[in-house]
């Protein structure tokens, strides 16, 4: 049994066998990760595998992700709050309140505030299970770069460097830290 099968233990698939579920807005577990938050709302086991989904609170000027890649999941961000900045492969968008931003599988992106206030943003992740590498992050104080291979996720750090210079952001595992 790994790790992460005992913890699916303790969540079964909802099937509204046990009534209604309505998950509050401060509800769900929360960690902080520096310059980015992740609320569990919805965890992979819970949903069948089929997709997870976690908000970010994400503070001004920070970068939330390294530069990276997923081999197994696309995410798709969905903007509540703010202005979210994104680096999809060699591109870089901005998407506001009610804007979905699409970060298929294999395509190098990073993610950010591009604004002075919070952004908030929910991140669909389908299939599910990326969301535990935020939990194990949280959990271990590691660097996003040390579990990437466990999680099928590629980082470029030197990349990221360059990004946060191009940007004016702040990365808590970067190389000013």
């Amino acid at each position: 049994m790994t790790e992460h099968q005992g913890e699916a233990a303790g969540r079964p698939r909802f099937d509204a066998s046990r009534g209604p579920r309505v998950l509050g807005p401060r509800d769900g577990k929360a960690v902080d990760l520096g310059a980015v938050g992740v609320r569990f709302m919805v965890w992979g086991e819970e949903s069948g595998g089929g997709f997870s989904l976690v908000e970010h609170p994400i503070r001004g000027g920070h970068l939330a992700s390294p530069v990276h890649r997923h081999t197994r999941e696309d995410e798709y961000s969905y903007v509540l709050e703010g202005r979210l900045g994104a680096r999809l492969g060699a591109d870089v968008v901005y998407a506001e309140a009610g804007d979905l931003v699409f970060k298929p599988r294999d395509q190098w992106h990073a993610f950010w505030n591009a604004g002075d206030g919070l952004c908030r943003i929910l991140e669909i992740i389908s299939p599910a299970g990326f969301e535990h590498r935020f939990d194990d992050i949280a959990s271990r104080g590691r660097s996003p770069a040390d579990d990437g291979p466990r999680y099928g996720v590629e980082v470029d750090l030197e990349d990221t460097r360059r990004l946060c210079e191009r940007h004016g952001l702040w990365f808590p595992f970067g190389p000013d830290a």
